[in-house]
């Protein structure tokens, strides 16, 4: 505690020695192991940003920019391990690389053959979309549908998911039998079957497609406003496959998407209703199409409502001519 008056003199000699310390304190919170960290992880952010915009890498920003809390060479090394992978001895994880492998027959330099089973011209516009133009062809399945659906509706314990599910897989596999009854004494190629079927779950009650125009308005009424899942099964059986020439079963799977519908007005369901676009449609409405209009919102994969799921067959379809490749 300083005794007496304060002078000029004593003041400035305070004030100096205050000034010096703040000085040296800052000088250590500059090099600081922390403040280095945090200017590396600056200059690691700028370094990954340019090489976003400048190269082939596909960086997200949000994970580039996170390079600020100095975690930027873990991230950096593990996206250069993961694009090194990639590009060594990679066959390909998606249909795009197997399309050599896909045609009408062995004559035009493929070894497997793809059938739709189904006659849903939205499904065929997807796989045209895949890119699969000319490479398969179109067999609508012989199975009863209807009474695979009273079956099947009559189990309590079956999810809308399984139910999608096991209607694609027993669509694929009544064609399939089929074929092999009606085929000749040779030797069948190598087939890939398509089944699939998509439905509407409102909160766990399953809408096919309407019976009537009266039911597709009702349909429609109940969906306005409310939020609802759309289940797509898909099911992939393979033909010609050893001796025994029954169909197996490669996989299968149900994609789900949430849709979120608007609020409609009578006018709105009854001129919808009146394009007939609902009348062969589960749920009474096609995404795709003039219906497009009635949803607000979509969580999930677009092809998945529209009638099936493009990446997940995509992968799926890949994996199962890689599988044939190995036999």
């Amino acid at each position: 505690r300083q005794k007496g008056p304060s002078t000029p003199a004593t003041c400035d000699m305070r004030c100096n020695k205050l000034h010096r310390t703040t000085t040296e304190a800052h000088k250590h919170k500059r090099n600081s192991p922390k403040e280095k960290a945090f200017k590396l992880g600056i200059s690691h952010s700028l370094i990954v940003a340019v090489l976003a915009l400048t190269s082939h890498w596909s960086i997200n920003f949000a994970c580039a920019f996170s390079f600020v809390r100095s975690r930027g060479p873990t991230i950096a090394l593990t996206m250069a391990a993961k694009e090194d992978s990639v590009n060594a001895g990679d066959k390909g994880r998606l249909l795009v690389s197997k399309f050599s492998s896909i045609g009408f027959s062995k004559s035009d330099g493929s070894n497997v053959r793809l059938i739709l089973a189904s006659q849903s011209p939205r499904r065929r516009e997807i796989l045209d979309m895949m890119g699969l133009t000319g490479r398969y062809t179109v067999n609508p399945s012989p199975l009863d549908e209807s009474a695979l659906q009273r079956e099947l509706a009559a189990q309590p314990n079956l999810s809308p998911e399984e139910y999608a599910r096991t209607l694609a897989e027993h669509k694929a596999q009544a064609l399939g039998v089929e074929m092999v009854t009606t085929s000749s004494s040779e030797e069948t190629e190598v087939t890939l079957i398509l089944g699939s079927d998509t439905i509407v779950d409102l909160d766990g009650a399953i809408l096919e497609k309407p019976v009537d125009e009266s039911d597709a308005r009702s349909m429609l009424g109940r969906l306005s406003g409310n939020w609802h899942k759309v289940h797509t099964g898909v099911a992939i059986y393979g033909l010609g496959l050893d001796d025994n020439q029954q169909p197996k079963l490669l996989t299968s799977f149900t994609d789900t998407a949430r849709v979120k519908f608007a609020d409609l007005t009578q006018k709105d369901i009854s001129s919808y209703v009146s394009t007939g676009e609902p009348m062969d449609k589960a749920g009474s409405y096609g995404i795709q199409g003039v219906g497009g209009q009635l949803v607000e919102m979509i969580e999930g994969d677009f092809f998945a409502v529209m009638g099936l799921p493009m990446h997940t067959l995509s992968r799926e379809l890949s994996r199962a001519i890689m599988l044939l490749d190995a036999k």
